[in-house]
């Protein structure tokens, strides 16, 4: 799966009808919301959107015939392996029917085209663990953590007997990172995975 790096908009025009695109990452289902609310033009006569985040997703024809739009939309994100992102295409009626036909590639084509002119990225799976070490590993262990390609750490608690580390490392490099906290640290840091 794939991300969106930024926001991108495409506009084109279908016999006499005005299409226009824009799309963007998002976090989750509110951001899909606001993202859908502030890119909705009201003097247009359609504001048909989709958007995914994981196993959620949904979408609107706005008015269009049934089918025609949103889900047009929603495979045009699909298609191209993307998660975390909102599409919303506005339509201008130029007069001209399109029929069921012509409305589906009208809308998915148009935002098929806006999702081509954007960078993506991978999403890469990862892992929540916590680490409790003593003080004397904490610099060390941090330092090893840090430097671990998109390894973060998330939360830093300190306890009585040293500190409890937060993070979030690729699932893919999950058992070689709790492999190098124990040689790190001699046995001694706890890693408990979530």
């Amino acid at each position: 799966m794939f991300a969106l790096e930024s926001t991108s908009t495409y506009s084109q025009e279908i016999k006499r009808s005005r299409f226009t695109a824009t799309a963007a990452p998002i976090a989750d289902m509110d951001a899909a919301k606001d993202f859908i609310a502030r890119n909705s033009i009201p003097d247009a006569n359609h504001n048909c959107w989709a958007w995914r985040v994981g196993q959620n997703y949904r979408f609107s024809d706005d008015g269009e015939p049934s089918g025609t739009a949103g889900k047009p939309i929603l495979q045009a994100i699909d298609g191209q392996k993307l998660d975390t992102v909102a599409v919303i295409v506005t339509r201008w009626f130029g007069g001209v029917l399109l029929g069921s036909g012509g409305l589906i590639r009208a809308y998915g084509g148009t935002a098929a085209l806006c999702l081509q002119a954007v960078p993506y990225r991978p999403i890469i799976p990862m892992v929540q663990a916590s680490v409790e070490l003593q003080f004397s590993d904490l610099a060390l262990v941090k330092a090893k953590l840090l430097a671990q390609a998109d390894a973060r750490i998330t939360e830093e608690r300190f306890v009585e007997t040293g500190a409890i580390l937060e993070i979030a490392v690729p699932e893919a490099n999950t058992e070689d990172v709790i492999r190098k906290v124990s040689d790190l640290t001699n046995g001694r840091a706890v890693v408990s995975v979530k």
